[in-house]
């Protein structure tokens, strides 16, 4: 294809060596959950090729409120005193900290660009807009392209909106709604129905037709993303990938 078009998986679905051999980008979850150690990172990038691409997820802390079950995987606890400085990109020093906590890692990592996942019952209310501008319009970029992926009722108008003042690429699984902003896309495929879903061929030519608009980066992320990621690559690079690696 002309456009830049980006396919890989969110997270290392099977070895790393084998993950470098059969893609060129992958998108990191351990990073949303608890951030690895930074040796983990060099490690990560010394291991891959030079021309491979990482991508992360930011930290729950930033995003996330202390009551999602996802903090099951958090590597410390959250005393009870605290818990209403953590999540929702409150203007906190603890989320200030995670944010730097996060960069440092992605900059380790050799990543370009970070995705921010919000959970549903991330509104928009008047207070969570007000966050989102007073940290994104606040904290240092340090050269980084920022995702954000709301989720739930938010209004498209507001989105575009949001996502144009603060300089942000809306993230979005094509599938069940449009991109409102962004130099790029940023495509983070869920499944259709759910995670356990697989793409039918037609689904990956719509995909095929959407990519080619702009440059595009198409993470899959459900359960056969492995044979979905590859057999999408091969109808857009005209069957250069194997699965074999």
């Amino acid at each position: 294809m002309n456009i830049e078009t980006h396919v890989g998986c969110c997270g290392f679905v099977v070895a790393q060596e084998q993950y470098f051999r059969l893609f060129k980008v992958i998108e990191i979850q351990q990073t949303f959950y608890q951030l690895p150690r930074l040796q983990t990172a060099e490690r990560w990038r010394k291991a891959a090729p030079n021309d491979f691409e990482f991508t992360l997820k930011a930290w729950q802390l930033i995003t996330h409120e202390p009551s999602s079950p996802t903090y099951r995987r958090l590597g410390s606890r959250i005393e009870a005193a605290e818990m209403d400085q953590y999540g929702s990109f409150r203007p906190t020093a603890a989320v200030r900290d995670a944010w730097a906590r996060t960069a440092m890692f992605a900059r380790a990592l050799g990543a370009r660009i970070i995705v921010f996942q919000c959970p549903a019952s991330f509104r928009p209310t008047a207070e969570h807009v007000g966050n989102l501008r007073a940290f994104f319009g606040g904290i240092d970029r340090q050269g980084f392209r920022l995702c954000w992926e709301p989720r739930g009722a938010w209004p498209s108008p507001l989105v575009h909106e949001l996502c144009r003042e603060l300089d942000l690429i809306h993230c979005v699984d094509p599938f069940h709604s449009q991109p409102e902003h962004g130099e790029i896309r940023y495509f983070r495929l869920h499944g259709v129905t759910g995670y356990q879903y697989r793409y039918d061929d037609g689904e990956l030519e719509r995909l095929k037709r959407w990519v080619g608009q702009k440059a595009t980066y198409v993470l899959f992320n459900n359960d056969s993303m492995k044979e979905d990621a590859l057999r999408f690559l091969e109808m857009t690079r005209g069957g250069e990938v194997s699965a074999g690696g």
